[in-house]
């Protein structure tokens, strides 16, 4: 993918979605802001209650399906996998299809995959049922940033911390709900999974206009703003073709993407394991379901705030330090005292979490154009979330072979450390165009 689409001298300027929104009458231009707004927090609410939905029953799904605990790591494993897959294709077909008709089919995804998943019959088609509705997720993590970027290009922290508190929000309520549900439904692992098709459908709905709108740059590509968009003179503008953004020659993009993935790990553990470390320290499963519910619901607040903050920061270095020992404490209190202190484990967890909204923050601020952005946010989500597939599956595996947790804790906290470490890096105050630029 290039920094920029590439034009010749005689093609015609395209403009910017701040230019496109200039051109809108302002009733017009209010409407879709609106509907954007919308779109995007219906979006985040919708891009986890399939992964914590599942952890909060994946004693039930294994056992009746039959699952080994093996296996159970695998499938706590398949998100960041579908994540790096389908994430990196997701600037292309953003610029040949547009990002909204992107999202708006990443959505239709995921409520597919939710509908046909519990009533697949068997480990297989539970897997790719699961597959499909990750496929969606994946797509739309990549473009949320991109689509923020374009349509609030100075409210970047702001509208990063809303979209992050929505993501939370939807996270928390699928792990703490879906077990009473469950057992308002008749107690139907099947039923308390399926219910969570009808909010992925409403996700659908704000994106269908987007889709039909025309001049905008939601129906254009993801790279279809021109540099100079961002105040930065773009090639055209010369008569110049642009050169590539090589964002692999970038330390700060390697940076952010293992950041990424360390991050991604924690939570995919947290998301697919703690429910079952209460339940294994004698936790009744409602309560380990809330517990995991009170780590999801930190990132509520906090998602909100963080972003905000790291955005009149010029280096986020001190907030990754926050969180990483908030979650080395919490990892140590989950060892000692998984029973004893399990609501203040929870809180510590949940607030080590909140890595992830940093994370996507540090996207929109590590690069200078939104073509930059969509490049940035491909790489750090599809190699990070390849770093991070190993975790929950050696997890699993660590937990049947040594019949405890204790080995997958240690794991979990060790991990902490090199997050730490390129979470500073990753936090310097530079771009990744810069970069890439002086290292040709």
């Amino acid at each position: 993918m290039t920094g920029e689409e590439t034009r010749t001298a005689m093609s015609p300027p395209i403009r910017s979605s701040a230019q496109d929104a200039e051109l809108q009458p302002p009733a017009t231009r209010a409407w879709m802001t609106r509907v954007v707004i919308i779109g995007i927090v219906l979006t985040a609410l919708n891009l986890r209650p399939a992964i914590t939905s599942l952890g909060a029953l994946l004693e039930e799904v294994r056992d009746g399906l039959g699952m080994s605990g093996s296996f159970a790591g695998l499938l706590t494993s398949v998100p960041p996998l579908c994540f790096a897959v389908f994430g990196v294709m997701a600037p292309r077909l953003a610029r040949r299809f547009g990002p909204a008709a992107v999202v708006c089919a990443g959505m239709v995804a995921i409520a597919a995959g939710l509908a046909i998943r519990p009533f697949a019959g068997n480990t297989a088609g539970f897997l790719v049922a699961s597959a499909l509705a990750l496929m969606g997720i994946a797509v739309s993590n990549v473009l949320m940033p991109v689509i923020v970027k374009r349509w609030f290009p100075d409210r970047v922290g702001s509208m990063t911390g809303l979209y992050s508190m929505a993501l939370a929000l939807g996270t928390a309520a699928a792990a703490a709900v879906t077990v009473p549900m469950t057992r308002a439904l008749g107690g139907s692992w099947h039923a308390g999974l399926a219910v969570w098709t009808g909010l992925a459908a409403v996700a659908v709905l704000p994106w269908i206009p987007l889709v039909r709108a025309r001049g905008t740059a939601l129906s254009r590509g993801a790279a279809s703003t021109p540099a100079s968009a961002q105040g930065v003179p773009s090639a055209s503008a010369a008569g110049q073709e642009p050169s590539a953004l090589r964002i692999t020659r970038s330390r700060t993009a390697w940076a952010l993407a293992v950041f990424f993935g360390l991050q991604a790990t924690a939570a995919y553990i947290t998301m697919g394991w703690m429910a079952q470390i209460f339940r294994d320290a004698g936790v009744p499963a409602g309560t380990a379901g809330l517990l995991l519910a009170v780590t999801m619901v930190m990132g509520v607040p906090l998602a909100f705030v963080i972003p905000r903050l790291a955005t009149r920061l010029p280096h986020q270095g001190p907030i990754v330090v926050a969180l990483g020992v908030c979650g080395l404490v919490g990892y140590a209190g989950l060892y000692l005292a998984p029973a004893g202190g399990a609501w203040a484990w929870a809180l510590l967890l949940g607030i080590a979490n909140c890595a992830f909204p940093l994370a996507l923050t540090m996207v929109g601020m590590r690069a200078r154009t939104g073509a930059g952005v969509a490049q940035l946010s491909a790489f750090a989500q599809s190699t990070g979330y390849l770093i991070s597939i190993p975790g929950p599956l050696l997890v699993g595996v660590l937990y049947q072979h040594s019949g405890g947790w204790g080995l997958p804790i240690a794991l979990m906290a060790g991990l902490m450390i090199p997050q730490i470490v390129v979470g500073i890096l990753a936090g310097r105050d530079r771009t990744v165009e810069d970069e890439a630029a002086r290292r040709r």
